[in-house]
């Protein structure tokens, strides 16, 4: 029986990886208890057993990207709102100093979650708008 390998090439490239012979070899390796570096002597159970895990290994590298790129954006949001706060994002120890106050986030920037982003996002956006508020209250009484 021919054995169609594109189902493992397609896997194999979307890997992060500099040396795909080398990363295949190991792959090959790992699935065959070392017996052979070859995809043509893999038996069907030990190419179907990698080839499952490698498709895991793709949808976890997947979630983490787009987990990345969620926290980036979250945390460009709150450097967006701390530079109306006033707060000099160009500098990380008060950018760390403001979110370390227990009232905004207990935390270094760098160590907020998402779902801690997103509550700071929400506190600074009370806050410039109570600001805001107080700010034109006081100005319709002059």
């Amino acid at each position: 029986m021919t054995r169609n390998y594109a189902r493992f090439y397609v896997l194999l490239n979307r890997l992060p990886t500099t040396d795909r012979e080398e990363l295949k070899a190991s792959l090959v390796s790992q699935y065959t208890g070392g017996r052979t570096e070859s995809l043509r002597e893999m038996t069907n159970k030990e190419y179907d057993a990698m080839c499952e895990a490698m498709q895991q290994s793709d949808k976890n590298y997947k979630a983490r990207e787009v987990y990345r790129e969620e926290l980036r954006k979250k945390r460009s949001t709150v450097l967006k709102l701390l530079q109306k706060q006033g707060v000099d994002t160009t500098d990380w120890e008060r950018v760390d100093a403001y979110c370390l106050n227990p009232r905004i986030a207990g935390k270094k920037f760098i160590k907020l979650t998402t779902e801690e982003l997103e509550t700071v996002a929400i506190k600074l956006r009370i806050i410039r708008r109570k600001e805001n508020e107080k700010n034109t209250d006081y100005s319709q009484l002059n």
